[in-house]
């Protein structure tokens, strides 16, 4: 640790670049944040779900600029970082498509196409993805079967089970009957494959036809599983007071194998900021820019990225 923080004392200044990965239906866009000094890790961040842009911040109320300060803070540490508009927002509005064709897949081949793209901008021989929320079952998937160009991966406030049991928890205690039933049976018949036509017009944002596709694709997904079959370095971040992804989902997601690092940040919510459990406080920090990031969050994620192995 004390090698981390006289690194930190001597790079300042960090230099961003913007990068551009070509793609159709048209090119997605991202910043390349290198250390005034030395490099000696990259790490590509992965956004979590909505529309999230490269600094985490999303038009649904999201301003934190989480994943701008997670840059700035690992760059301190001789880290360099990519970070991406997500395909369809910001910068790579135009690689959108219609929302119909997209499927989970298309976030999984994004990503590493972007970590195959950052090895040769920074010259390392691998990269570390760092992916946040669903971004962290999106760098699961990417590294299913094998990939050699990964170094291992950094999942923070990434759910550790399926997502049908995460959303019937989610939903369970605010949806009246008989629409928790409809939901419920939706949610089972989309993670069987099955498009569904009788779901609730209150929940249409969930369960609209031309996201259905997107959902099959995605409820597919074992989060447990890929962790299991993975037998590169994983670190595993949580925050006690994260009121969308709770310290369970980190925990089951260290025990699908042995040797993955579980660090619980004590009083960190969702966007890895300092926030009470309450959950009108903790929401306040969504639209606080200038809240700084937990200090131990950087800290630990740059000592497992530079950990001797």
């Amino acid at each position: 640790m004390l090698s981390l923080i006289l690194a930190a004392a001597l790079l300042s200044d960090p230099v961003a670049t913007p990068v551009v990965l070509p793609t159709e239906p048209a090119p997605l866009h991202g910043t390349l944040l290198t250390p005034d000094g030395p490099t000696r890790a990259v790490a590509l961040i992965i956004a979590g779900s909505g529309p999230t842009d490269r600094d985490g911040n999303s038009p649904l109320g999201v301003s934190a600029s989480s994943y701008r300060l997670l840059a700035e803070g690992l760059a301190a540490h001789g880290v360099a970082t990519v970070r991406t508009d997500k395909r369809g927002i910001a910068g790579s509005a135009a690689a959108g498509g219609r929302e119909e064709d997209m499927r989970f897949g298309h976030l999984v081949e994004d990503a590493r196409a972007w970590a195959a793209a950052a090895a040769e901008r920074t010259g390392q021989p691998c990269v570390w993805l760092i992916g946040h929320s669903e971004g962290a079952l999106v760098a699961l998937a990417a590294v299913e079967g094998g990939n050699n160009s990964v170094c291992g991966l950094v999942l923070l406030s990434g759910a550790g089970r399926r997502a049908r049991l995460v959303l019937e928890e989610q939903l369970g205690s605010q949806l009246p009957e008989p629409m928790r039933t409809q939901a419920f049976h939706a949610l089972a018949e989309l993670e069987a494959g099955r498009t569904v036509a009788d779901t609730p017009p209150a929940l249409a944002a969930l369960f609209r036809p031309s996201v259905q596709p997107y959902l099959i694709s995605w409820l597919a997904m074992d989060p447990a599983a890929l962790t299991a079959a993975y037998d590169g370095p994983v670190m595993v971040g949580s925050g006690t007071t994260d009121i969308q992804t709770p310290v369970v989902e980190a925990e089951a997601l260290a025990a699908a194998r042995p040797g993955v690092h579980l660090v619980l940040w004590e009083g960190v919510n969702h966007l890895l900021k300092i926030a009470p459990a309450d959950r009108a406080g903790n929401i306040a920090t969504h639209s606080n820019p200038t809240l700084p990031l937990a200090p131990a969050v950087v800290d630990d994620v740059a000592g497992f990225i530079l950990r001797p192995r």
